[in-house]
């Protein structure tokens, strides 16, 4: 399933300022994602520059993970905003909260979000690569990077 694009909407749910770093992050990279090979190149010189070569690469391959499983098996095609759309759909909310609840620990939580996105079976694997995900976002947070989140 591929991810349906949109420039704007009247479907947003939230204002991407309203967001934690975090959250704000995941939805940033969630949407470049879907922008095929530019976006990609982007998430890219995001990690290499912060994380350096042999980690972004890891975190890159990481990244392509979990949002080919976002692309293809989800339930449904996500709904995404385009990348500087200042607000957020249902999907992008959903995504962003699972990736937050995996980071912190809230297992029950994150299962259930995961469930809305994914098969019963799926969702274990998608909060390990959300938890993964995060985690390394607020890794490089603190290492002074997210330049991404300047979009």
């Amino acid at each position: 399933m591929n991810a349906i694009v949109r420039q704007s909407s009247g479907f947003d749910v939230g204002a991407l300022s309203e967001l934690s770093q975090l959250e704000t992050a995941s939805v940033i990279y969630l949407r470049l994602w879907s922008q095929g090979t530019v976006g990609h190149a982007e998430i890219w010189d995001d990690l290499h520059a912060t994380l350096g070569l042999a980690r972004g690469q890891k975190i890159l391959a990481l990244c392509e993970q979990l949002f080919t499983v976002c692309d293809r098996l989800c339930r449904r095609p996500l709904v995404r905003n385009s990348v500087d759309h200042a607000y957020i759909s249902a999907d992008e909310a959903s995504f962003a909260r699972l990736v937050a609840t995996a980071v912190e620990g809230e297992r029950e939580e994150a299962l259930l979000i995961a469930i809305s996105l994914v098969r019963p079976d799926l969702a274990p694997m998608l909060i390990d690569l959300a938890a993964q995900f995060g985690l390394t976002i607020k890794q490089m947070h603190i290492r002074g990077g997210l330049p991404i989140v300047s979009h």
